[in-house]
């Protein structure tokens, strides 16, 4: 398994923005696997630093395994020896991926309990606010690697029905379900934060790196709010997908979600 990244971190606040910088391009595909970095001294003036910072921040990369150093032929993007496939998620077929992805990636239960909803939660699930709801924090990998911290609020009614030990082995879909949820739809809302320093530590990455964060809430066919997401992601881990496709006439035309087609699918 990869070393947490938080430890190769370089020291100095420019070198970890330049680390942070360089490492994001690589993660998204800006930066390909085989593709020469510029010299030292070409990014320094890239970068508005000294030669001694982008050292540093090289120093970092090679330490995480992103790049290979060799003296009189530069440096060069290599991540074709690291493990771990990225997740991809498309949001035109959500609800069944996640399904599969719960049983195709391993959690790992770092809290369980059960208290008042927070005002936020109860808000969005359309509970009384002292109504109690199970809170449960986990992390999900991908061949040993954590790509996800995810934190659900499911009201005590229904988790109730499942145990701790039932959350820390199998999909939460599926516990909902087998407590006589019968899930109807949900709503689902993307942005983007920083990793601050417990998911940072329980992600294997860097205080202040870049994350998806995703919000989900679910509800019945009754339109109960039965589950809250509030999730983290690695975004050199885990990407959303949704295909399109053009509609309307002349002027209208406008681009629309392929609701129910795959993203290969052609509309």
């Amino acid at each position: 398994m990869n070393k947490p990244e938080k430890s190769l971190l370089p020291d100095g606040a420019k070198a970890r923005q330049v680390y942070l910088s360089l490492r994001d391009q690589i993660a998204d595909g800006r930066l390909e696997d085989g593709e020469n970095l510029p010299p030292e001294q070409k990014l320094a003036q890239i970068y508005a630093v000294s030669r001694v910072t982008i050292r540093r921040a090289l120093d970092a990369l090679a330490a995480a395994e992103l790049i290979v150093r060799r003296a009189g032929s530069g440096t060069t993007v290599s991540t074709s020896g690291k493990s771990g496939k990225p997740m991809a998620m498309n949001l035109a077929t959500l609800m069944p991926q996640l399904v599969e992805m719960g049983q195709s990636t391993t959690a790992r239960l770092l809290s369980f309990s059960y208290g008042a909803a927070p005002e936020f939660v109860a808000t969005a699930l359309r509970l009384d606010p002292k109504e109690q709801v199970q809170i449960a924090t986990r992390v999900r990998s991908a061949d040993e690697i954590p790509f996800s911290h995810l934190t659900t609020y499911v009201p005590a009614a229904i988790a109730s029905n499942y145990s701790e030990n039932d959350l820390a082995t199998t999909p939460l879909f599926k516990l909902l379900e087998l407590s006589g949820v019968h899930i109807k739809d949900a709503h689902q809302s993307v942005s983007a934060t920083l990793a601050g320093p417990e998911v940072a530590e329980a992600l294997g990455i860097a205080v202040g790196s870049a994350l998806l964060s995703l919000r989900r809430v679910v509800r019945d066919v009754n339109d109960n709010g039965v589950e809250f997401l509030s999730g983290l992601y690695r975004p050199d881990m885990f990407r959303l997908e949704m295909p399109l496709t053009r509609v309307g006439e002349e002027s209208a035309r406008h681009w629309e979600p392929a609701i129910g087609k795959p993203s290969g699918e052609q509309p």
